[in-house]
């Protein structure tokens, strides 16, 4: 299968098509929803969407990285990471071929 990269005008493009909605309320809502996807994660809440799959953040703690090159130590500080797990659904229709 061949990866087709979609971006955020055909996202919105094919729901317009999907739901006879105007591209610009379309818009205006998926920005609401991923600013408030945003900011409940920033915000350390884990985020459940039925039939998609949850958004958490992960804690990475801080590490010794090495520069190739010169082989001098780097101290890489504490990071926090966005981590997606799919829901049993979505697993579904992706894999239905």
């Amino acid at each position: 299968m061949d990866e087709v990269k979609i971006n955020k005008p055909e996202l919105i493009t094919k729901a317009a098509k999907a739901t006879g909605l105007t591209k610009k309320s379309l818009a205006e809502g998926y920005d609401a929803l991923f600013e408030a996807l945003a900011t409940c994660l920033a915000e350390g809440n884990s985020v459940q969407i039925s039939g998609l799959g949850t958004f958490s953040v992960k804690k990475k703690e801080a590490y010794i990285a090495r520069n190739p090159k010169t082989n001098e130590a780097i101290e890489m500080p504490e990071t926090n990471r966005v981590t997606f797990i799919p829901s049993k659904t979505l697993k579904e229709k992706i894999n239905e071929t």
